[in-house]
Parts: structure tokens; C-alpha cells; sequence
């Protein structure tokens, strides 16, 4: 089978070498265009285009795969695998393939279609979360799905952690279905409309955690933007970012936010409903610190107060 395949980030790197290590004929890899990054702005390369090099994998990087639909056609390419690629596939494209294009999605269609499932299922609370492998269409996650496979979401998973489950699952439920999708054994089953959801993309400003919400609630939001875009709070003036943090069951009559107990291993918080235990924090640009270590260089009392939402926040 003549196999393209479209990837951008860390997560599509295992599905690119699975399938270089099944032997299929991999005509190209599609990536994004290298982006400026750094302090020095140079351009730098993706995570799959380094993986495609080293492979020996022709790389192509067009600003739309519509560019590409002749050269699909003229490689005789059979089906187009895409991976978290970040760039919409229009009906030229999609139907460029003999076989169309399948998507390794990282969620269970229709929960979470969209950018951020990973995430959005830790903040969610879901108890488990999986990989689809979807048969695209000209819609947002909404072709209907050829294979699935489940995993449960642990109580300590970040965004980091089940990033990484996921990309291994999604590689193996890959490569095992292969021989399927080429002789049409999957049967297409067309998603449900009742229980859809929309994983929007993270963005910083989410990161500002309001200490309103529920113990429990925060505490899977800092799981859920770790190793992006980390949780933070300003206290005293100081922005700090909240590495890791528990929930710590009935708090005080206290207002949220505020510091109702320092231990050597603990920082207690007031939340709505209780107390959240802060185990690690990290000043920008910092290294991640235990309480008892962070404790040795910055000043803090019992009765200070974390600020809600972003600093100047007449809530805070």
C-alpha cells in the first residue's frame, strides 16, 4: 500500500515510525512550514520533519495540501494518514487518495472533537479517553469512525502523560488496522450526534487559575496544562506557576485564595468548596521546586492571598 502520511508535533512521531517499521511504501511525509522560535527567531524544524529526515523520507511542507492533490494522484498514493497535522484538509485532498484520508484522532468520537482533546478530557474529569481512527470528511472531527481503543485516564495523568499513552496507542491501533483499511474489512460507523463535544485550542489566558471554582477543579487543571500552558497565580505580586497540586478535602472560613496553612511539603489554599494542597510551584524562568525547597527563598504567611485570574484582576 503507497502511504502519505501529514504530521506537525511529538504526538504523530510514533505513528510515523510505526509505519516505517511495518514496511509500507511511504511516499512522503507532509509537515507545517518550519516556524521562527527562540529568542533568536530562527526557523526550526517540526518534530515529524526531524523524524522524516532521519528516516529518509521525502519531506513536503505546502502552505495547503490542495497544492498537492496532482501529486497525490501522480504517486498513485493509496491512503493519506494524518496525525494531529493542524492544517484543514479541503475536498480536493480528501479525495485524492484511492483510499481517502484517516485520521489518528486522540479522543473517543464524538467526545472531544477539535484541538485540545488530551486536555480537555483531564480538566473534564473524564474517567477514560481513547484514539479514533477516522475517516475523514470536510467537517471537524465528524467522518465517521473505522476503529477505536480505550484507555482509563489515571488520577495522576498530566497533559504530558497521557499525550504520550495516547501517541503509543494511537501508533498500535494504527498499524493494526492497516490490512483492514486497505481491503475494506472496517465497516465506517457514522457518529452519534448526542454527546458530541468541542475540545477548544488552549490558550494562555486559561492559565490563570480562579480560585472560585472547586478544589477538585483546579486541581485537574493544572494536571491538564502540564507542560503547557501551566497553571500560575499572582501572590504578593509575584507570578508563580503551580506545578502540582492536590485536592485536600473540607477547607476553613476563609476567602478563597488564601494561604490557610504552610507546611514542609504543603501549601494549603482555599478553594470554594475546600482546600487544594500545593506540592510543587516554579517562579517564570525558575526550576520546579518542592514546597520545602521554594519555602527557603520566598517569604510567605499564613492569611496571604492568591489572586483569581490574571494579575490587576479586580477579583483577585
Amino acid at each position: 500500500m503507497r502511504i502519505a502520511f501529514a504530521g506537525t508535533p511529538d504526538f504523530a512521531v510514533p505513528c510515523l515510525n510505526a509505519l516505517s517499521n511495518a514496511g509500507v511504501d511511504l511516499l512522503a511525509v507532509y509537515t507545517q512550514p518550519d516556524r521562527p522560535a527562540g529568542r533568536g527567531r530562527n526557523l526550526r524544524a517540526c518534530a515529524v520533519k526531524r523524524a522524516a529526515l532521519d528516516l529518509g523520507i521525502p519531506v513536503r511542507q505546502p502552505a495547503t495540501l490542495d497544492e498537492e492533490t496532482d501529486f497525490l494522484k501522480a504517486g498513485k498514493v493509496d491512503l493519506l494518514i494524518v496525525v494531529a497535522y493542524g492544517v484543514i484538509l479541503r475536498r480536493p485532498s480528501l479525495l485524492a487518495p484511492r483510499l481517502g484520508c484517516v485520521n489518528v484522532h486522540a479522543s473517543l468520537l464524538p467526545r472531544w472533537r477539535g484541538a485540545a482533546p488530551i486536555q480537555r478530557a483531564i480538566a473534564a474529569g473524564d474517567s477514560q479517553t481513547g484514539i479514533s481512527l477516522m475517516q475523514m470528511d470536510e467537517g471537524l472531527d465528524t467522518g465517521p469512525v473505522l476503529a477505536h481503543a480505550s484507555l482509563p485516564i489515571q488520577d495522576d495523568d498530566t497533559g504530558q502523560s497521557l499525550h504520550d499513552r495516547l501517541s503509543v496507542l494511537g501508533a498500535t491501533l494504527l498499524t493494526t488496522s492497516l490490512d483492514a483499511i486497505s481491503s475494506g474489512q472496517l465497516d465506517p460507523a457514522p457518529q452519534a450526534s448526542q454527546g458530541a463535544t468541542y475540545a477548544h485550542q488552549l490558550s494562555r489566558s486559561e492559565s490563570w487559575i480562579n480560585w472560585d471554582q472547586r478544589a477538585i477543579e483546579i486541581e485537574r487543571s493544572v494536571r491538564a496544562f502540564d507542560p503547557w500552558p501551566l497553571t500560575r497565580s499572582t501572590l504578593n505580586g509575584n507570578v508563580l506557576l503551580i506545578r502540582a497540586a492536590r485536592e485536600a478535602g473540607r477547607g476553613q472560613n476563609a476567602p478563597t485564595g488564601t494561604v490557610v496553612a504552610i507546611e514542609s511539603d504543603r501549601i494549603q489554599v482555599q478553594a470554594s468548596d475546600g482546600l487544594i494542597d500545593i506540592l510543587k510551584l516554579q517562579k517564570p524562568g525558575g526550576k520546579v521546586l518542592l514546597v520545602r525547597d521554594f519555602l527557603n527563598g520566598f517569604s510567605l504567611r499564613e492569611g496571604d492571598q492568591f489572586c483569581s485570574g490574571p494579575p490587576g484582576n479586580a477579583d483577585g
